[in-house]
């Protein structure tokens, strides 16, 4: 009996592990090949996405939530990358035709003085340099982005109320609204200290009010309030009910160059990076630049949010 026990108990083990190394073997080979899928079509998502093609996207692999996230983070970053370059050949093309335009012009005058067309008096002097001066601008222009996105290490903070910065804008500002007779109101009902640049924070206020009197007409009204929405932040709202922004202008409207309306604009000679100046400014004291609007011919909203003195 102890014989047969022995026997039966040795066979028993035996067929429960072979049995168990099968199982094991199998569940593995399941888990390791849809593993593989997995990990493979990430693989070749992210090579299509160093090609370039940013519209990949990763489907979901089912095997938790941890490889869901690592799937929606792959699709994130292909969006991403894609607005990037969007972006980018977009400030390049807006980048080309705004030298195009100067340059054209300086090459026909030279020409034309060149083959005796033209004499190079005055009036072709100062189409001359009215070209460079523009070229130099927008050199300008594109060196102030530059800084202005920049850690703030040239920012000169000082503690300042939001009210003064407002009224300096606002004094500024005020022949130019009474020429184009654009009604200016100021709500300064709520007030507050912050630390900032006021020389950089005017010029932000001072750019929003001369955004908002190009896109109102004659007879409009552009109101400047001061809010504090909670004890840590101060908001100053530049609010007209001029032209309005279409939904899908929105989110691109802090872009280098980018313009909601490009021919008006150009006619209007703004080179398109001033809002982005302004937000890069404002995010370099701790804060933000955020812009809503109804719909076109609505009027629109920008509001700067400042963090408090503490």
């Amino acid at each position: 009996m102890e014989e047969a026990f022995g026997s039966a108990l040795i066979i028993a083990l035996g067929a429960a592990l072979t049995a168990s190394v099968i199982l094991a073997l199998g569940v593995t080979a399941f888990f390791t090949r849809r593993i593989q899928r997995s990990t493979t079509a990430v693989a070749n998502s992210a090579a299509k996405i160093a090609n370039g093609q940013y519209q990949t996207q990763v489907p979901s692999p089912g095997l938790g939530a941890e490889f869901d996230q690592l799937a929606a983070t792959i699709n994130d970053l292909a969006r991403r990358l894609g607005d990037v370059e969007a972006t980018r050949r977009r400030l390049l093309a807006d980048l080309a035709h705004e030298m195009r335009t100067p340059l054209s012009s300086i090459e026909a005058h030279l020409e034309a003085v060149e083959d005796g067309v033209r004499r190079l008096d005055d009036g072709t002097m100062d189409v001359l340099h009215g070209n460079t001066a523009r070229l130099q601008r927008l050199a300008e222009d594109i060196s102030a982005v530059a800084r202005a996105e920049e850690d703030g290490r040239d920012l000169r903070r000082v503690p300042t109320r939001a009210a003064a910065l407002v009224d300096s804008a606002v004094a500024a500002a005020r022949n130019a609204y009474v020429s184009k007779q654009v009604t200016l109101v100021v709500d300064e009902r709520a007030d507050g200290v912050v630390l900032a640049d006021p020389d950089r924070m005017v010029q932000v206020l001072s750019n929003l009010l001369n955004n908002a009197l190009q896109h109102t007409a004659a007879g409009g009204n552009v109101l400047v309030a001061v809010r504090k929405p909670d004890p840590h932040w101060i908001e100053i709202t530049v609010i007209d009910n001029g032209e309005g922004i279409e939904a899908e202008h929105l989110p691109h409207i802090f872009e280098r160059f980018y313009r909601a309306d490009p021919a008006r604009s150009r006619v209007r000679g703004g080179s398109g990076i001033g809002l982005t100046i302004s937000k890069a400014l404002v995010e370099s004291h701790g804060g933000g630049l955020s812009v809503s609007s109804p719909g076109r011919g609505r009027g629109s909203n920008f509001t700067v949010r400042l963090p408090l003195a503490t």
